[in-house]
């Protein structure tokens, strides 16, 4: 580019996306005079999902937005918590986010999640279908403009990752009600109606049982409930407060 050149500085939280020589401050970007804002920010490193408002000489302009020379641009990082308007909120991960799946759907969050790597245009194309925020590491994929909306996963350790999510959106949290397996919702269980699924000891041990109206796995308090115990008193102590505890285990 050669056109028009601006001043642009980044959120710090935003400058682990762009080049080392931009994360110190203010620095210059010469534009081709036609391209929007949006795809300059894009074009340096920084995912649009990860953006929040964009100042043009201190007035909040859209992405749309096409850079004049001289202006300086601010890039502030999104505000936390995060409103996504205009769908239930409901998460798509990719493949490579399934302990991060698991954990979301053990607090009661809606969490698809593919196991296998369907790629990444019908990734975007499920996001988009059923109005999903699209969770991925992805850089590349958090750039397609046909996702409904999408968050970069900072942390590739399950338990920031969780607090990560927890923290940017806010999800109403209601543990023990979703199927850890396929998301689906769980319903309680008579001992009797699940029996032939248990094994002798599990049916001699435990009496309390729920299971998933979808895929019908049964659930019951085993050897490592005390664990995910754990993650979930802990993700309601900070996240949750006194939200939903409409468990059904």
């Amino acid at each position: 580019m050669n056109g028009p050149e601006i001043q642009i500085s980044f959120a710090p939280a935003l400058r682990l996306f762009v080049a080392a020589d931009r994360r110190a401050g203010r620095t210059a970007v010469a534009t081709d005079g036609s391209s929007s804002l949006g795809h300059v920010v894009e074009s340096l490193g920084v995912p649009l999902t990860e953006a929040g408002r964009l100042l043009v000489d201190g007035r909040a302009v859209e992405p749309s937005h096409v850079p004049a020379a001289g202006e300086t641009v601010e890039v502030e990082g999104v505000a936390r918590p995060q409103s996504v308007p205009g769908a239930p909120l409901r998460f798509l991960l990719d493949v490579h986010l399934g302990t991060l799946a698991r954990r979301l759907r053990l607090l009661g969050v809606d969490a698809a999640y593919e196991s296998q790597d369907i790629g990444d245009p019908a990734l975007a194309a499920r996001s988009a279908e059923e109005r999903r925020v699209m969770l991925s590491r992805d850089r590349g994929l958090l750039r397609r403009r046909e996702l409904w909306a999408g968050a970069y996963v900072y942390s590739d350790q399950p338990d920031d990752q969780l607090r990560d999510v927890l923290g940017r959106f806010a999800p109403r949290l209601a543990p023990w009600t979703r199927c850890t397996a396929c998301n689906g919702p769980l319903t309680e269980a008579d001992k009797d109606t699940v029996r032939e699924r248990l094994e002798q000891g599990t049916e001699n041990t435990y009496d309390v049982f729920a299971q998933c109206t979808e895929c019908e796995r049964v659930y019951w308090r085993g050897a490592h409930h005390a664990r995910l115990e754990t993650i979930v008193s802990d993700a309601l102590r900070e996240f949750g407060g006194t939200a939903a505890r409409e468990t059904v285990l």
